[in-house]
């Protein structure tokens, strides 16, 4: 976020050292009992300092793009629940182990997988993220048609700095030219960036707008995605 052409954001630490302590001794204590018994803790400590978080975000979000928000809600907003759903997974521990935010578009607040910007918070493992993650088919084969058809726009947000990860297939798939000049891009099945944080940086009073700044250098890939998925821009 370049200085001087948007108002100052608030320099105050929103995080601190005891989130990160609260979940190393949930992730040695992972069970009801012991979380129970700290409740108030994770409140104090996790809960509130990210809601705070999501609410002070909201309005540099919308000089990002006025159609991504930040809902600070504590349950159905932009917090993901602590809660593990354990009903398919052999590991029944019933807490994750981390936090996290994720600030969607409008049309696609309840979709997990739909693009957007994403705090992760875990001792020793934060990063921020933007893009589109295990989208559902249909929407994986638009991102790539995008990629296909508007190839110098794609190779665009590459240049500007934006490596973009995710899982990838073996063979580029099928419908599209093996020999695409973006031919390994076409075979990727998530699309995003990833920028590791240390604890110190989450917990510093500029990480409101560290955070921001984040967002709008990769505000290109997720205009990309958004786009290609028929949403407003």
């Amino acid at each position: 976020m370049a200085k001087g052409d948007r108002k100052a954001l608030d320099q105050h630490a929103f995080f601190s050292e005891r989130l990160f302590a609260f979940l190393r001794d949930l992730k040695r204590n992972n069970e009801r009992e012991w979380f129970q018994a700290n409740k108030a803790r994770f409140e104090a400590d996790v809960r509130e300092p990210l809601l705070a978080f999501i609410m002070a975000f909201a309005d540099p979000l919308q000089t990002i793009n006025r159609h991504y928000f930040a809902d600070p809600r504590p349950s159905g907003g932009s917090m993901f629940r602590i809660f593990r759903d354990t009903r398919f997974s052999k590991d029944k521990s019933p807490y994750k182990t981390n936090v996290g935010a994720q600030f969607r578009h409008r049309d696609c607040s309840k979709d997990v997988h739909a693009p957007g910007f994403y705090l992760h918070l875990e001792p020793g493992e934060c990063f921020v993220a933007t893009g589109l993650w295990h989208p559902d088919p249909d929407s994986l084969y638009k991102v790539r048609q995008r990629i296909a058809t508007k190839t110098q726009e794609w190779k665009a947000i590459q240049k500007n700095g934006l490596e973009v990860m995710g899982e990838s297939l073996k063979r580029v798939p099928q419908g599209f030219p093996a020999d695409h000049p973006c031919a390994e891009d076409l075979k990727l099945k998530d699309f995003y960036t990833h920028t590791p944080l240390k604890d110190r940086e989450i917990c510093a009073p500029d990480f409101l707008e560290r955070f921001t700044e984040i967002c709008c250098h990769d505000a290109p890939l997720a205009a990309f995605l958004t786009k290609a998925l028929d949403l407003a821009w």
